[in-house]
């Protein structure tokens, strides 16, 4: 590609993409309303607020690919999704319509299906049971995405993604993990494959224990490596299994599912 378009930039998981998707693109085009920090050769900072049409219109420009990592990324006031993970997705269809339709990643969640126990093991056609705010955008971003693939041909790989960090964090990780690398070697499919379409991918990696049924994304050849199990010991030794009662024990969105909903202040 000439040049992808990276939203979400300075948080966590797009400052870790960012160093690693030097190679997918002659040009990065970083975008974030937080500091993006200083461009790097290859890279080109343009801070935008999602929730601004034209900005994003602008942002999308001359763009061969998006990855789509901005947004609210937590439990939040309504207002602030709303802003960002609703009028925001959509503003960015719309100006990925205006531009030729390059393909698309959108950062979907596992809190899409979080109210499911972690006893299920799920398929890409299961309904979604969103488990807060946060899981109830995301399950708007992927209907957007469907009907615009659908309705336009836009094509879009909607990543559930579980847990992406260096390593997972807590027992519940052991299932919903994804290491950077595997997430890079995803995000480098999405782009360089023959064929996309708009297919619904779990975001994790090759873990021992698996809530998750890849297989109808299996033509995209993408295939994790890393095993969340490596990590068992020293989580143990690092803290105390949850009890079995609790909703990290018994929900695949973990404590999601008991997040109040934010008021407006």
């Amino acid at each position: 590609m000439k040049r992808l378009l990276i939203t979400g930039a300075a948080g966590g998981l797009g400052h870790a993409m960012r160093s690693r998707l030097g190679g997918l693109a002659e040009r990065l085009r970083l975008s974030d309303i937080a500091d993006l920090g200083a461009a790097e050769a290859n890279e080109e900072l343009m801070p935008c607020d999602l929730g601004d049409a034209a900005s994003v219109m602008r942002l999308v420009e001359g763009c061969d690919g998006i990855l789509h990592l901005g947004g609210v990324s937590v439990e939040d006031r309504f207002s602030k999704i709303l802003n960002a993970n609703i009028a925001g997705v959509y503003n960015l269809y719309e100006a990925a319509r205006a531009h030729g339709r390059p393909r698309i990643l959108f950062a979907s969640s596992n809190h899409t299906i979080g109210y499911y126990r972690q006893d299920q093991y799920l398929t890409t056609t299961d309904p979604m049971r969103p488990d807060g705010l946060y899981g109830v955008s995301k399950c708007f971003g992927e209907a957007l995405a469907t009907m615009y693939f659908e309705k336009f041909g836009q094509e879009t790989a909607l990543v559930r993604i579980g847990s992406c960090f260096e390593k997972p964090r807590n027992h519940r990780m052991l299932a919903t993990w994804m290491s950077y690398g595997d997430f890079q070697s995803l995000i480098e499919r999405v782009f360089t494959a023959p064929r996309l379409g708009c297919p619904i991918i779990w975001g994790s990696s090759n873990n021992d224990r698996s809530w998750w049924d890849n297989s109808a994304a299996a033509y995209l050849g993408w295939r994790p490596k890393d095993n969340a199990e490596d990590y068992r010991a020293e989580l143990d030794a690092a803290m105390p299994t949850p009890p079995a009662d609790d909703a990290a024990s018994l929900y695949q969105g973990g404590h999601f599912v008991r997040e109040p909903i934010h008021q407006e202040s």
